[in-house]
């Protein structure tokens, strides 16, 4: 059974929702309960993607609100309260438990309370006679979002600015550093595994995975510690590899355009949480959720997008072929929509067109669905000419170079302001030397479309110390605070981007990480088992082969991503496993504003707010 981290999430949420108690084989507890959920923000989107309205009902939850909303008292019923910890949710559960509006309350923290708020509970409570109604306290470690069974996100904004601000000082990196290290804790607890830890060096990922290793260590000296049932082996009496890396390792995923269908969506249209708002075909707007129960979006996500058109059309054909087989056994009309009406065939056939009608009736619902969805991106597609930039700079990745006419042509036609930015930044990355006057005509071509430059200066002077210090001296380059330092671990991931082929240079390293085998690639990378003496970390035992991996990419990742790792894991034998997970998921140009305000930061640019599309 490989690892599954939205249904071990989404049992742990259960439990909770059921007071804590155990729940039988319907995932409902033996004894129901009605009680009221009180959520915070941060919370809400954690049990948006995985609890429906119809899930809370099922587990007797018959009100929900947010916990700075004004609510009225509701008496002879327990709480279930499941917020972050900080002090202004503390301040309002005493509020709220000195105004006695619910009977008991039960509260549960996303990650470990500290023992500092959990003494402010017991104070305030106290003072205000009200501690008899605290049933119980639950720290529940599901301080991440979990999107599909194997993407997740911590939900942890503008880290890539925070981790590469120049004016940071040391205290600042190291709660940014703190705030991720807790997010994986509480990723591992809910999968119960110690993973075998690895990372390039220098930089976020060594800081991070230093400080989960550390973690980790501190927990495992404890007797009843969270890994302890299941923590040694996971399926096939092995433990996964969890292998972290930061954004810089590969910038241009963060900044294409990409044409495949997943990542279009993602991109072009918006989907946060699992759902999307986009415009009705009879005008009006209309949200879809896109998630796992979603069998068109499941199978159909890593296709280029107009193989996805051709593929909508075929299950248009099977679902029409399949309504005119119902009729033609019923006695009903060639070509109409199967409504039931027309039933005059035997007995047999009558009761399969009965049974069929729902599976039939959903399967149109998730046609049209994705007709819609289609048909709003092939309009984004031809305004903005999304394809050519799509081929554009996949050809700049692979060839290194592009035609100077070609490149003015693109930044002079059709495109949003970030898509000619974007593009702009690619042939800056892709190319494998800098031309000061083509830069010069690139510039001016951003400057006449009205574009702020900041992030295409950023990445510019990132460039330039990539020929400058490529020779610089591994042993000065230790403090992830120093300027020098940030910028070096930015521009020495650089060739990255330079491979032959088209396989992103993420899949390719953790291919070579879950093999174990000598590669220069992957050799000084970096080894934690939180299980060993420190002294024994370099065994190699510890380098693998693995069947299972934990990717992370500090400072935001995309579907682009999500969906190599899915690509390198389909075409594996034997199969292996692998889950993606990054401090934000984040569309282009949402990361094209966190560069910009980056080069704001660097005295580039107008200081004014990021750029408008």
């Amino acid at each position: 059974m490989a690892l599954n981290l939205r249904q071990k999430q989404t049992e742990c949420i259960t439990r909770m929702l059921n007071l804590n108690q155990p729940v039988n084989a319907t995932g409902t507890a033996n004894e129901e309960v009605y009680k009221i959920l009180i959520y915070d923000k941060f919370c809400q989107n954690i049990l948006s993607p995985l609890i429906r309205v119809k899930d809370l009902r099922k587990h007797g939850v018959t009100l929900y609100f947010l916990i700075d909303k004004d609510r009225k008292p509701v008496h002879d019923v327990p709480a279930v309260y499941f917020v972050q910890a900080n002090q202004s949710n503390i301040q309002r559960i005493i509020a709220d438990a000195s105004r006695s509006l619910y009977d008991t309350f039960h509260l549960n923290f996303s990650s470990a309370v500290p023992r500092l708020l959990l003494e402010d509970i017991a104070s305030g409570t106290l003072n205000s006679d009200s501690i008899q109604r605290i049933a119980k306290v639950h720290d529940q470690y599901l301080e991440f979002v979990t999107l599909e069974d194997n993407l997740f996100s911590l939900a942890q904004k503008s880290s890539f600015v925070q981790l590469n601000d120049p004016s940071a000082g040391d205290r600042e990196i190291e709660e940014i550093v703190e705030r991720i290290v807790t997010g994986l804790f509480c990723v591992l607890a809910t999968l119960a595994v110690v993973p075998i830890i690895r990372c390039p060096r220098g930089g976020p990922a060594e800081m991070v995975a230093s400080a989960l290793d550390q973690r980790l260590r501190d927990h495992l000296l404890s007797k009843n510690n969270l890994f302890t049932e299941g923590g040694s082996f996971t399926s096939s009496f092995q433990r996964p590899v969890l292998c972290i890396f930061d954004r810089n390792f590969e910038l241009s995923v963060a900044i294409q355009h990409d044409f495949r269908y997943r990542a279009l969506v993602h991109d072009v249209l918006g989907l946060r949480l699992n759902r999307l708002s986009v415009q009705g075909e009879k005008g009006g707007m209309k949200s879809f959720e896109l998630d796992s129960s979603d069998p068109f979006w499941v199978a159909n996500g890593l296709l280029e997008f107009p193989e996805v058109a051709v593929e909508i059309e075929t299950q248009l054909n099977k679902y029409k072929k399949d309504v005119d087989e119902v009729n033609r056994r019923t006695g009903g009309t060639d070509g109409a929509e199967f409504d039931g009406t027309d039933l005059m065939g035997n007995t047999k056939h009558l009761m399969n067109a009965v049974n069929s009608l729902p599976e039939l009736t959903e399967r149109k619902q998730v046609i049209d669905k994705h007709t819609n969805i289609a048909t709003v991106l092939l309009g984004e597609i031809k305004e903005r000419s999304l394809d050519s930039y799509a081929k554009k700079e996949n050809e700049m990745l692979v060839r290194g170079t592009i035609d100077r006419n070609e490149l003015l042509g693109v930044l002079r036609g059709k495109g949003t302001k970030l898509d000619k930015l974007r593009f702009a930044i690619m042939y800056l990355i892709s190319s494998e030397s800098i031309n000061q006057s083509e830069v010069e005509s690139v510039e001016a071509a951003l400057r006449e479309s009205e574009v702020d430059t900041s992030a295409f200066q950023y990445v510019k002077k990132l460039k330039s110390l990539n020929v400058s210090m490529a020779s610089a001296n591994s042993a000065s380059r230790n403090n992830i605070v120093d300027w020098a330092e940030k910028f070096y671990a930015v521009t020495a991931g650089v060739k990255n981007l330079l491979s032959s082929d088209r396989q992103l240079a993420l899949p390719r390293t953790v291919e070579a990480l879950m093999e174990g085998k000598p590669n220069p690639e992957t050799d000084n990378y970096l080894v934690f088992d939180p299980r060993t003496p420190k002294s024994g970390s370099g065994s190699s035992h510890l380098k693998g082969p693995f069947k299972e991996a934990i990717v992370f990419m500090i400072g935001g990742g995309n579907y682009v991503e999500y969906g190599s790792l899915q690509e390198l894991v389909q075409h594996q034998q034997p199969v292996k496993h692998v889950i993606y997970g990054t401090t934000e998921i984040l569309t282009g140009v949402e990361f094209i504003e966190q560069l910009t305000l980056l080069g704001h930061k660097m005295g580039f640019g107008s200081s004014t707010a990021a750029p408008t599309p």
